[in-house]
C-alpha cells in the first residue's frame, strides 16, 4: 500500500510517512502533509482521493477548504502589513474605521479585536449563506453592533465575524481585500499555493469536503463529548454560542464546496490551500523575520493577549495572540511554547515554531468525526520525535 502515498521525505523523517499512511486505516479519504525545517522542505506527502466516491486521486496541487486555518493566513497578511509601519496593534479600530466606534466600541484596539475579545462573536440578525458573500452588508452590521460583553474582559471565539472584522481593518489601511493583499504581496511572489477567493481556473483542482457523519471508521476510539449547545445551558450563553456557531449554518459540501462559496472571500473560513503552500508561507514568515528582510512583524503579532481564560464559545482554554494566532501550549503545535498558527474545523492545521524553525501544515477533506483523536497533532508529535 506504500504506493498509495506520493511525495518525498528526507531519511530522518521517514517514520512520518508511515504515520501519514496509517491515517487511511482510520477514516482518511484525501490529505496532504508538508513540513519545512530551517527553510528546507523535509516532508512533502499527499495521497487518497478528492471525493467521497473515491474517483479522483488527490494530487500534489489539490486544493481544499481549510476552514479556520484561513484565520492564520489573514493574521499573516495583517502581520506583513504591520511590518510596513502602517498600524500598531494598540491602535483603536475606529482610527481606521470610524463607523466602528458606535455603541461602546470606540476604545476597542486592533489587538483586542484580533484576539477575540471584542464581544462581536456572532451576528444578532438571522443570516443565510448568500449573506456571507456580501462583505459590505456584514461589515455594516458589525460596525453598528453592540458588544455582547465588555470588550477586553473576556474572550469568545469569533467564528465567522473575525474574518470580516480583520478584513475590513486591512482594507481600510491598505486599500486591498485580504484575498488581494495575500495574492499580490505574499503568496504570488512566494509561489505559495494558498488562496482566499479562488479563480474560476482553480475550481477543477478543489477536493470536496466530506462531512464528519460520512467518516468510515476503522479501529478508532471515540470519546463522548457534550454538544456545544447542551440543552441544560441557560440563556444568554446558549444564544451567544448559537449566534457564533450556527448563524448561518455552513454545510461542508453543499455550501463550502459550492462555486459561489469558493469564489467569495470569507476571511475566517474559506481559504483554499495545499499543505505545501501553507508550510511554505509559514516558513518564509519565519525566515524573513529572523533575517529582518521584509518580515511579517511576528514579534508583535505573536504577543500573547489571552491566557488562562475559558473561551465563552468553545468552553476550553485557548491561548491567543494580539495578531490573531492561536498559541501553544495545548494547541497541537508540537512541544515549543513559542509555536503559533491556526487550526481549522474538521482537522486542518498550519503552524510555525520559531525556536526550532519548523513550519508544519496538514490539510484533508474528510472532516473530523465527533470525539475522534485529531490527526494533525499526532503527525506533529511524530515529526518532533524524529527531530529529537
Amino acid at each position: 500500500m506504500t504506493h498509495f502515498i506520493k511525495g518525498t521525505v528526507t531519511p530522518q523523517f521517514e517514520p512520518l510517512r508511515t504515520a501519514f499512511l496509517e491515517l487511511w486505516q482510520r477514516y482518511e479519504v484525501g490529505a496532504s502533509l508538508c513540513v519545512y525545517l530551517e527553510g528546507e522542505k523535509v516532508v512533502d506527502l499527499w495521497g487518497g482521493w478528492q471525493d467521497l466516491g473515491r474517483t479522483k486521486p488527490w494530487n500534489s496541487d489539490t486544493l481544499v477548504n481549510v476552514y479556520s486555518t484561513t484565520k492564520g493566513l489573514a493574521a499573516l497578511a495583517l502581520g506583513h502589513l504591520h511590518a510596513t509601519g502602517a498600524f500598531t496593534y494598540t491602535d483603536p479600530v475606529s482610527l481606521y474605521w470610524p463607523e466602528f466606534a458606535q455603541k461602546g466600541k470606540a476604545n476597542i484596539s486592533i489587538g483586542m479585536l484580533l484576539s477575540h475579545q471584542a464581544g462581536l462573536s456572532g451576528f444578532s440578525e438571522p443570516l443565510v449563506i448568500s449573506d456571507l458573500y456580501d462583505t459590505q452588508k456584514l461589515t455594516t452590521l458589525l460596525a453598528s453592533a453592540a458588544p455582547s460583553w465588555i470588550p477586553g474582559t473576556q474572550s469568545g471565539y469569533h467564528v465567522v465575524t473575525w474574518g470580516f472584522l480583520a478584513g475590513e481593518i486591512l482594507r481600510r489601511i491598505s486599500g486591498k481585500t485580504v484575498g488581494r493583499y495575500l495574492l499580490e504581496e505574499i503568496t504570488q511572489p512566494l509561489g505559495a499555493d494558498c488562496h482566499l477567493g479562488l479563480n474560476l481556473s482553480d475550481l477543477d483542482r478543489c477536493a470536496d469536503l466530506i462531512g464528519p457523519k460520512h467518516a468510515s471508521v476503522h479501529n478508532e476510539t471515540f470519546v463522548d463529548r457534550p454538544s456545544p449547545l447542551n440543552s441544560t445551558e441557560m440563556e444568554p450563553a446558549r444564544t451567544l454560542k448559537r449566534r457564533a456557531q450556527q448563524n448561518p449554518i455552513i454545510r461542508p459540501f453543499k455550501d463550502a464546496c459550492a462555486h459561489a462559496g469558493r469564489l467569495a472571500e470569507i476571511p475566517a473560513s474559506n481559504g483554499h490551500a495545499t499543505a505545501e503552500g501553507l508550510a511554505r508561507l509559514y516558513s518564509h514568515a519565519l525566515q524573513t523575520t529572523r533575517t529582518k528582510m521584509g518580515g511579517f512583524g511576528l514579534n508583535q503579532a505573536c504577543k500573547r493577549a489571552v491566557s488562562g481564560q475559558t473561551d465563552l464559545i468553545l468552553e476550553q482554554t485557548i491561548e491567543r495572540s494580539q495578531g490573531g494566532f492561536i498559541l501553544n501550549p495545548n494547541a497541537g503545535f508540537g512541544p515549543s511554547p513559542e509555536a503559533f498558527g491556526h487550526n481549522g474545523a474538521g482537522g486542518s492545521s498550519a503552524f510555525a515554531d520559531p525556536k526550532r524553525e519548523v513550519a508544519f501544515a496538514y490539510v484533508m477533506n474528510q472532516m473530523q468525526p465527533r470525539g475522534a483523536a485529531p490527526r494533525a497533532p499526532q503527525l506533529a508529535e511524530c515529526f518532533y520525535a524524529c527531530l529529537d
